[in-house]
C-alpha cells in the first residue's frame, strides 16, 4: 500500500497569476508525461507584474501553502514576476520543498546574439528583481539589453486576445524601435508571451530569434524530480487538475485557445492570505 509520502505519489504543482503559466505546464507536460500535475492561476490578482514585489511574495506564498496542502512534493513557480520576487524566500520558507522558478533567459540571448543587442520583453516587477539583474550581471558583458514592459499585453492574452488589432499595436509599440536599434534575438521574459510567439514573429521576421524558456524549464524540472524519485519510463499521460480564484468559466474557455490539455477546473478563493 501507497503512503502520502512515497515517491510514487509525487506530483507537481504550478502556479501562475494567470494563464501564463499553461505554456511551462504544456512543455513539462510534453517531457513528463506520466507526471500528476496540478496547475494554480492566481486570476484574482492577474497581472502580478504590476503590483509590488512585497504582496507578490504573500500570493506566492499562499498558493505554495495550498498546494502543498493537496501533497505538492514539487513546485514550479510558472511566473517570472513571482520568480522574482518570491522564489529566495519560498526556498527559505519550505525547505524541504524543490522549486523551480522562472529566470529570464538572458545567457542563451548573449550567446546567441550576433548584432550584440538583445531585446528583453517582461512586466515591471521582473525588472525590478534583483533575480533580473543579477542575470545581467553575469550574462550580458558586452550586449546591448534593450528592454519593454509590453503594457497590457498579459490583459490580451487573458481574454485570448492572441492576434487581434490591440494585441499586434502593443508589441508593435514595443519591438519597433528595437529592430531599429538592431536586435536580433526576444527574450520572453513572460510565461504569457510564449502564447503570442505567431505574431512577435510576423513583426520581426525570420532573421530575429525568439527564446521560450518554457522548455529549459521543463529539463530543470525532469531533473529535479529524477533526483527526488529516481528516473521512471514514460507512462500515460495523465490529466491535469486546474484551480482558478477567478472565474471558473473564463478559464475553461481560454484552456482549449491555449493548450491541448484537459482536465477539472475547480474554485479557490482568498482568506486574508490563505488559498482554500
Amino acid at each position: 500500500m501507497k503512503t502520502s509520502s512515497d515517491p510514487t505519489d509525487t506530483f507537481i504543482g504550478i502556479f501562475d497569476s494567470g494563464v501564463g503559466g499553461l505554456s511551462v505546464l504544456r512543455a513539462i507536460h510534453a517531457q513528463i508525461p506520466e507526471e500528476p500535475i496540478l496547475y494554480v492561476a492566481d486570476q484574482r490578482h492577474v497581472p502580478y507584474g504590476s503590483r509590488p514585489l512585497e504582496q507578490v511574495r504573500s500570493f506566492a506564498n499562499g498558493v505554495s501553502r495550498f498546494l502543498l496542502t493537496k501533497g505538492a512534493k514539487l513546485i514550479v513557480v510558472a511566473c517570472n514576476t513571482a520568480s522574482a520576487a518570491a522564489l529566495h524566500e519560498l526556498r527559505q520558507t519550505f525547505p524541504d520543498t524543490p522549486f523551480v522558478g522562472m529566470e529570464p533567459a538572458v545567457k542563451p540571448a548573449a550567446e546567441y546574439t550576433k548584432s550584440g543587442v538583445v531585446g528583453v520583453l517582461a512586466t515591471p516587477a521582473t525588472f525590478q528583481g534583483a533575480l533580473y539583474t543579477s542575470v545581467l550581471e553575469r550574462f550580458a558583458n558586452g550586449v546591448t539589453v534593450l528592454q519593454n514592459t509590453c503594457p497590457g499585453l498579459v490583459r490580451q492574452i487573458e481574454l485570448g486576445d492572441l492576434d487581434t488589432p490591440i494585441t499586434r499595436s502593443i508589441l508593435e509599440e514595443a519591438l519597433q524601435p528595437m529592430l531599429a536599434k538592431g536586435i536580433d534575438t526576444v527574450v520572453l521574459g513572460c510565461t504569457h508571451y510564449p502564447f503570442v510567439i505567431p505574431l512577435i514573429e510576423q513583426i520581426c521576421g525570420e532573421h530575429v530569434r525568439v527564446i521560450d524558456p518554457a522548455p529549459a524549464v521543463a529539463r530543470q524540472t525532469r531533473k529535479v524530480l529524477d533526483s527526488y524519485k529516481g528516473k521512471s519510463k514514460a507512462g500515460v499521460k495523465t490529466k491535469v487538475q486546474f484551480y482558478t480564484s477567478g472565474s471558473i468559466d473564463k478559464f475553461q474557455s481560454i484552456l482549449p485557445k491555449l493548450i491541448d490539455e484537459n482536465g477539472d477546473v475547480q474554485q479557490v478563493v482568498w482568506n486574508d492570505l490563505e488559498l482554500v
